[in-house]
């Protein structure tokens, strides 16, 4: 029986990507997909002799358009005897023109430097635009064992969908979560196809087509529960600028969605939110904030307590109220524990 997919590790896109270039570099006369897949690390570990390869090939496809995107020459060369035909197609990357120009040169710290700032992102959070550096660094000559690499540091994604999330997203496959929205009483299922996972302002978002509603929907990470699950199910088409995509609807929902806030003078609540980004001035002490997410950014200003007083909009002044009132609850004396006692707690939003 042929191996599958199963019996193998999985290859580091990057490292798939970096040996890709080189076979195509090394090659004058071009190589078929059918050649490519068959021998290059990170495909012939999966390819099936004869069987079906249609994921590999997707793959292939997205790999195709990382390499272009790194500024990296692939050409296609049609066949003389089946002009047009894709199955014959062979592609090479032509080496003179991949060449660094003579007057651009690194230095070995530089490169090393370089290095360092791509490894940033590590342990299933390498970010696509990271993976593509690496890929450009190590054909540059930049060794991945360069024992400086065990003091760089690492950022991890702290949101378990993460990874499964971003494997799902590279093999085109659909999946299943339990998403809990503000104000719900418990998670509800969704099954989705991941379109893109995009970092902004400081938190993970996946751009995704909910197949229940038939439509576009951006989903924060941290508020995915449990286990993401894998379905059965036709491959997800590859969308180009999905994730350019989605970071330009989130920009948009950002710059629309604005709150103005009084803050206490010389508070830490007046230190950070006024260096926060686009945070404007507005005299006697208030500030106007853009946001993204209305329950994110009530509990950000619900944990500066009396240090600031939500003037608008309404629906937040209110959502931080509601957490404010929550902690003091949490927090009073049972009326058992102190007969006779009046609440006299107040709350300032």
């Amino acid at each position: 029986m042929p191996p599958t997919a199963d019996k193998h590790p999985t290859v580091a896109i990057e490292e798939r990507l970096f040996s890709l270039v080189l076979a195509l570099i090394a090659t004058e006369i071009g190589l078929t997909k059918s050649d490519i897949l068959s021998t290059v690390q990170g495909y012939r570990q999966r390819y099936v002799l004869g069987g079906d390869n249609a994921s590999l090939e997707r793959q292939f496809e997205r790999d195709k358009d990382d390499i272009r995107d790194l500024g990296i020459p692939l050409e296609t060369i049609d066949s003389d005897d089946e002009p047009g035909s894709n199955h014959h197609l062979r592609y090479r990357i032509p080496k003179g023109l991949y060449d660094l120009p003579a007057d651009i040169t690194f230095s070995a710290d530089e490169l090393m430097l370089l290095k360092l700032a791509g490894t940033v992102w590590r342990e299933g959070s390498l970010s696509a635009e990271s993976r593509r550096a690496l890929t450009k660094l190590n054909s540059l000559g930049v060794d991945s064992n360069d024992p400086i690499l065990g003091y760089a540091p690492s950022l991890r994604a702290r949101d378990a969908a993460f990874e499964p999330l971003s494997k799902a997203l590279d093999r085109g496959q659909s999946v299943a979560f339990l998403y809990l929205k503000p104000g719900e009483p418990a998670p509800r299922r969704r099954q989705v196809i991941p379109r893109a996972i995009v970092l902004h302002e400081g938190r993970w978002h996946l751009a995704a087509t909910d197949l229940a509603a038939d439509a576009n929907r951006t989903f924060l990470l941290s508020r995915i529960t449990g286990p993401v699950q894998t379905m059965p199910g036709p491959s997800a088409e590859v969308v180009p600028g999905a994730a350019q995509n989605a970071l330009e609807d989130l920009d948009r929902l950002w710059s629309a969605n604005t709150a103005v806030v009084e803050v206490r003078p010389g508070s830490d609540a007046a230190l950070r939110l006024g260096k926060r980004n686009a945070a404007e001035n507005e005299g006697e002490n208030l500030l106007t904030l853009h946001f993204t997410d209305l329950n994110i950014l009530a509990d950000e200003l619900a944990g500066y307590g009396p240090e600031v007083v939500v003037q608008t909009p309404r629906e937040l002044r209110q959502a931080v109220r509601t957490r404010l009132i929550g902690v003091r609850d949490a927090h009073s004396a049972p009326a058992s524990a102190a007969p006779g006692a009046t609440d006299s707690g107040s709350v300032n939003s």
